[in-house]
């Protein structure tokens, strides 16, 4: 490769967002992570879920998909309650993020959630060997 080409391609190499070496991202705008004229119990899932939501956001992008990759194959993969677990925890996980995103979702939107979290449970019993 020529110095010339080179010294361009060191030039314009920038930190990727999400990985090492980057400033966090930003919150998004907004006043209030929460849901307005909201009930009780939504109010105090949504207060109880800001900091994990924050840590989530701040962490690098890679890191969720990859958790849940590795815990969806562990738990097809792992035979019994231990498998079954995994696949129910992944299930929770999506349960809890679809509740707080359901207020701006759409009647589509809010059916594809609750097939991933019915997929997921269906798929944990049968890895528990219960049917």
């Amino acid at each position: 490769m020529s110095p010339k080409r080179k010294k361009k391609r060191e030039s314009t190499s920038r930190p990727r967002p999400g990985g090492t070496g980057s400033a966090p991202r930003p919150l998004p705008p907004g006043e209030s992570f929460f849901t307005p004229d909201a009930s009780p119990l939504r109010q105090e899932i949504e207060r109880r879920s800001a900091v994990p939501l924050v840590w989530l956001h701040t962490a690098p992008r890679w890191i969720l998909p990859v958790a849940m990759a590795g815990v969806f194959v562990a738990g097809l993969l792992l035979a019994g309650l231990l498998g079954a677990l995994l696949l129910a925890l992944l299930a929770g996980f999506f349960a809890w993020l679809a509740f707080l995103a359901w207020p701006g979702l759409r009647g589509g939107e809010r059916a594809m959630r609750a097939v991933v979290v019915a997929t997921l449970l269906a798929l944990g019993l049968l890895q528990s060997g219960l049917f």
